[in-house]
């Protein structure tokens, strides 16, 4: 049985701990509500970008943007991966990097080659240790996700898309469903899909100018840039609750291996006492 000074620093040594992931399950929970509040924010902008795409794509019928053209070959496929920039939140990120492996084998056996735009430090670092072609990355994009930072290496994927490098687009991100349930999830961003788009609630007559492609062109591209921006969002959210509740789950440990440190410790100083009572009886009755 390990001496009493022993067990006492493991039980401080634990303590310290506690301290440090309930410091950071506080943290994580203020900014879980702002995280939330900006995903809820953004949903109302997406949902309006993609009725206008939707009545856009169907009003038009002499024009056809690339990104309503099926490809008939797919030789090719683009990957965003949307990550977090930290550690310490569960399965989060383990979970969506799994996923996109077992997407990229899929894909890989059906000979079509994958190139990856990683969002996130620890996507990034993955798929530079999986030897994985990446084409553009952004990282340390903090806790509040700016557009101007996702424009760069979003446009890589979109303008190789649009030359035909690539015959497919999607993107990979951690979905936020409540607190306590994240899912991931990888997404058809092109070619656009009707089911993605949507169909025309009416049929709108548009008057144009300076002409149908430019602005077609124009909103597509924002069109897309909305839904990227969307699953950071919800990634952010995502990483801020499972943050919160891996904290958590780590504070309640922590309290429940120092409670048993304890009872061990008053069983070794109730065993060093125990011989301490016997050695004097001993003596006594030996004089």
């Amino acid at each position: 049985m390990p001496s009493g000074k022993e067990i006492r620093n493991k039980i401080k040594s634990v303590e310290n701990t506690r301290k440090i992931t309930k410091a950071m399950e506080m943290v994580a929970a203020s900014k879980m509500r702002k995280a939330q509040d900006r995903m809820r924010a953004a949903r109302p902008y997406g949902e309006k970008i993609r009725r206008v795409a939707a009545n856009l794509s169907h009003a038009i019928a002499e024009y056809k943007h690339p990104f309503l053209i099926k490809r008939e070959t797919v030789k090719k496929i683009g990957v965003i991966l949307v990550t977090a920039d930290k550690g310490l939140c569960g399965g989060l990120n383990t979970n969506v990097l799994r996923l996109a492996v077992t997407r990229m084998k899929e894909w890989e056996a059906q000979s079509a080659a994958v190139q990856v735009t990683a969002i996130g430090n620890k996507g990034f670092g993955f798929m530079q240790r999986a030897s994985a072609e990446i084409v553009s990355h952004t990282i340390g994009m903090g806790d509040t996700p700016h557009l101007e930072k996702l424009i760069g290496p979003v446009k890589v994927q979109l303008d190789a898309y649009i030359r035909g490098d690539i015959d497919q687009l999607f993107i990979g991100y951690t979905r936020f469903i409540n607190t306590m349930k994240q899912e991931p999830v990888i997404e058809q961003l092109l070619p656009l899909s009707g089911d993605a788009v949507g169909s025309a609630e009416t049929k709108w007559d548009y008057v144009y100018e300076p002409d149908a492609k430019e602005v077609v062109d124009d909103l597509l591209i924002r069109y897309v840039e909305a839904l990227i921006y969307q699953a950071v969002a919800e990634n952010m959210a995502s990483e801020q609750s499972a943050r919160m509740v891996a904290m958590k789950s780590a504070s309640d440990n922590a309290k429940t291996v120092i409670g048993d440190l304890k009872l061990v410790y008053n069983k070794a100083r109730q065993a060093a006492i125990t011989k301490e009572l016997s050695e004097i009886v001993g003596g006594a009755a030996a004089v």
